[in-house]
């Protein structure tokens, strides 16, 4: 499952690890990534989205019919 929100289009952020010694290693930033299902009443069936958290506070404000159409505007397939 790859680190990438499908609604809010949040990925993998890089930078660096700072040892005490201050060496420096790559290191990757990753959003908190859940996979949840919804009930997407129009459809009549259930959708398996990966989300970030403020993606699943996003569908509790705007609905899953308003997210489900934001996702299928910008050409992702459900």
């Amino acid at each position: 499952m790859s680190a990438h929100c499908q609604l809010t289009g949040r990925k993998p952020g890089f930078g660096n690890a700072i040892s005490h010694s201050h060496r420096r290693t790559s290191r990757r930033f990753d959003p908190n990534i859940q996979r949840k299902r919804y009930w997407l009443p129009s459809e009549g069936r259930y959708v398996r989205l990966t989300l970030s958290a403020a993606g699943i506070r996003t569908i509790d404000t705007i609905g899953i019919e308003a997210a489900v159409a934001r996702i299928c505007a910008r050409g992702e397939r459900i």
